[in-house]
């Protein structure tokens, strides 16, 4: 039977902070029990190309989200549950076997409400040869102990920096303090890089260690969307990279309520974003040129990679 963190007895893992007996079996804020969720677990092409490269990233879905946005796309996982229930050790295994299908990395989607069970499992995956770097693909939305203690292992953090206006961040994802948060999370993260020696990139052009900063672009809100480049640079200046996304699709319910959230971001939208990050002096940004406004760019959550043999050890000293 494995051990279950004590963090979960109390759960105060992530911002909502909701002190949930996970432990027991009781669902926190973000949905989760004590057990690790998954809801796929293969080669991901549609990162950043320092992440995904030609070969592909190691990506593994975890189920459940602390954050609840409107115009989530991944809500099958992030509210729905749908995934199986796993042990550390078949997770641990899953990055072996993703790093023998020639992974450039491990793609940790939506660790964080799992961080203590998700570093143990990295742990085991080390101590059994894994040796391609960890990405900590997350919303952003983390508290300073979260990042610190995914920190022992994470190489790479792809995080969202979502809004600039709490009043925003309280009408779309249900988190007032989004902003406050993710600035203080995204400071936590490049000190953990800094720690380590500093950003790092591979002959091939992975990255191997550093932190990109992602944010999309919603409709009717590019004024927010620049104040999120203003409070990035103010916070990480060309110390991350930045990927300014146009890749908004609006779900059924985004159509439901109508107004700028049912269509796409226009393309006069998105440029007038880009010309401000130039203006602002990043030097490493990504884009994304036109037609991405698709749901392909969504996984299919079909279990893919979940079922399998565990890691034949559990025990990590």
């Amino acid at each position: 039977m494995e051990r279950i963190p004590s963090e979960y007895v109390s759960c105060h893992l992530c911002p909502r902070a909701c002190g949930a007996n996970r432990a027991a079996g009781v669902r926190g804020a973000c949905g989760a029990t004590a057990t690790l969720r998954v809801a796929r677990a293969a080669l991901h092409f549609w990162e950043e190309p320092p992440i995904s490269g030609e070969a592909g990233s190691g990506a593994i879905f975890f189920s459940a989200c602390t954050l609840r946005c409107v115009f989530c796309q991944n809500a099958q996982i992030s509210s729905g549950n749908f995934g199986a229930d796993v042990s550390v050790a078949r997770v641990a295994q899953m990055m072996l076997e993703l790093e023998a299908q020639g992974a450039l990395n491990i793609n940790l989607v939506t660790p964080g409400h799992f961080a203590p069970q998700v570093v143990e499992a990295v742990r085991m995956a080390r101590d059994a040869g894994l040796s391609i770097p960890i990405v900590c693909n997350t919303g952003g939305y983390e508290t300073l102990e979260c990042v610190r203690l995914l920190s022992q292992v994470v190489d790479v953090w792809l995080t969202d920096f979502k809004y600039a206006s709490a009043d925003l961040a309280a009408e779309l994802s249900r988190a007032r303090d989004y902003p406050a948060v993710a600035a203080v999370a995204l400071t936590a993260m490049l000190e953990s890089v800094r720690a380590h020696g500093g950003p790092a990139s591979g002959e091939d052009g992975r990255m191997l260690r550093g932190v990109i900063v992602r944010h999309l672009v919603l409709p009717g809100h590019t004024d927010d969307s620049m104040a999120v480049l203003d409070r990035v640079w103010e916070l990480a200046g060309n110390d991350v990279d930045i990927s300014v996304m146009n890749q908004y699709t609006p779900n059924a319910a985004c159509r439901a309520r109508g107004g700028d959230l049912a269509r796409a971001v226009t393309d006069e939208e998105y440029e007038s974003v880009l010309d401000h990050a130039d203006d602002l002096g990043f030097e490493r940004m990504w884009w994304q040129q036109g037609g991405t406004v698709s749901e392909s760019f969504v996984p299919a959550f079909d279990m893919t990679g979940v079922e399998g043999p565990e890691l034949a050890s559990r025990r990590h000293d």
